[in-house]
């Protein structure tokens, strides 16, 4: 039976769990220094409580390690903690991505180990996705970062996004050796990340693509121009709008059926 109770605990008493889905504590932190968070739970206070699993008498940090070491800068002595009982570790592991993930500050790789633990315990992307409420797509995407070679991991940062990651675990999907990866990923640096995609797409995992593909690009071949309607769009002449609508309705119509010809 699981529970649950909030109370004031003493922060002497509280370890960080392993099971903490957040590793990289420098991520996300180019806005709001851990020195800016304490600052602001002076001023402030503690608006939401961190989360800890009991375990033989002490506390184990499971949600809010920011929160925690803000308020250890403080010199506080207990902290306001919602705290869990009878929680297998991938429970409480799912609890500190669910409360993590959404959140921008959490780095990019911390996000696919614990979907890659949560997939080990649960055995398929679909009981994944509906424990996280992510989607399948977006929980292999990141999955996939961990295919990454180790220099380009650690490139990886919030802010890249999630273009930045779709691009990052395309190429993961199609290059699996590491030096191919940094050679494909110095080649299409550079690009919009809409254009890089597509280099990655078009080379189908052939690194003898990559160069010629990038000399299109630099050709604009790839670049793509999204008008919110035709009558609006300055890019197509007005002496040919008409033909224009005229092709766009005749491939909206239905296939006609043609019956066959008895012999």
């Amino acid at each position: 039976m699981k529970s649950m109770t909030i109370k004031e605990i003493p922060i002497s008493r509280i370890t960080i769990s392993n099971l903490n889905v957040r590793k990289d504590l420098q991520s996300g932190t180019e806005d709001s220094t851990l020195d800016d968070l304490a600052k602001s739970i002076f001023e402030r206070g503690l608006i939401n409580p961190i989360t800890v699993l009991v375990n033989d008498g002490k506390y184990d940090l499971i949600v809010g390690q920011r929160r925690y070491l803000a308020c250890q800068l403080l010199g506080w002595k207990t902290i306001p903690a919602i705290v869990r009982t009878n929680l297998e570790d991938i429970d409480a592991r799912i609890l500190s991505l669910i409360e993590n993930v959404h959140r921008a500050d959490l780095h990019p790789i911390d996000k696919s180990r614990g979907y890659q633990q949560i997939y080990e315990a649960l055995g398929t992307y679909t009981k994944v996705s509906k424990e996280t409420g992510i989607s399948v797509p977006t929980v292999k995407r990141y999955m996939l970062l961990l295919l990454l070679a180790p220099s380009i991991q650690q490139q990886l940062t919030t802010s890249d996004g999630p273009a930045g990651i779709c691009t990052l675990s395309k190429l993961a999907e199609l290059f699996p050796n590491f030096e191919d990866q940094e050679y494909v990923l110095e080649r299409i640096q550079g690009f919009k990340q809409q254009v890089q995609l597509e280099i990655l797409k078009r080379s189908q995992g052939d690194i003898n693509k990559i160069d010629i593909l990038c000399e299109q690009a630099i050709g604009g071949c790839f670049d793509v121009i999204i008008c919110k309607g035709l009558d609006g769009c300055p890019y197509i002449p007005k002496e040919c709008l008409g033909k224009v609508k005229r092709i766009i309705a005749e491939a909206k119509k239905p296939a006609t059926l043609i019956e066959p010809i008895s012999t």
